[in-house]
């Protein structure tokens, strides 16, 4: 797999940039314990409104992930604009250390899932198919009951600009850690993939 020059790499990165993705709040709960995290490679996958359906992205080392791929459901949460406060309890510390809906209001979906009642908007849905790319798993959504308040904007990335400078710092800490474990972790899927290539009757 060829990888990009670095300024090949730098450009992509600016690319990346010129669109603002909203913000996520994904949950979920294995039937013992519950949390989420904040996302922003969620994507509608269907325009039939028959059978809505969305492209998650979860790295694997997350808490989260382990209680997806245990209960095969997750909860999308929009955020609304100002509600910072979310993005610091849920993207901030690993739920393995602590119940991230310690102390909030929290409901449950018709599927039995933990709903952040602060959401702008909300999806319940259950996973529909799975790929593994090395870092992180990519589910395939269906979305079979929702909510929304009526009211806008939503939180996007661009919104985390507006973030006191300390809690900025502690993400950029947070994001460089991330994408050092992914690095490595698609670093030897890649590796593990060509070699079972190398291996395949001729």
């Amino acid at each position: 797999m060829r990888a990009p020059s670095p300024q090949s790499a730098a450009t992509i990165a600016e690319v990346f940039g010129l669109y603002d993705p909203p913000l996520w709040l994904v949950t979920a709960s294995d039937g013992t314990h519950r949390g989420g995290f904040i996302a922003s490679s969620v994507t509608r996958a269907s325009i039939v409104h028959e059978a809505p359906r969305l492209l998650l992205t979860v790295a694997r080392h997350h808490h989260t992930w382990e209680l997806i791929e245990h209960s095969g459901q997750a909860v999308l949460h929009l955020l609304h604009a100002d509600d910072l406060a979310a993005v610091w309890r849920f993207g901030l510390e690993s739920g393995r250390h602590r119940d991230k809906f310690a102390g909030l209001d929290v409901a449950r979906t018709p599927s039995g899932m933990p709903r952040y009642t602060a959401a702008l908007a909300w999806l319940d849905t259950e996973v529909e198919q799975r790929m593994e790319i090395g870092d992180r798993s990519v589910y395939l959504l269906a979305a079979h009951a929702a909510g929304y308040d009526g009211t806008a904007p939503v939180l996007t990335v661009s919104g985390l600009t507006r973030a006191p400078d300390p809690r900025l710092a502690e993400l950029d800490r947070l994001y460089a850690a991330d994408r050092a474990t992914d690095a490595e972790a698609i670093r030897l899927w890649r590796a593990r993939d060509h070699t079972d290539r190398d291996t395949l009757p001729a």
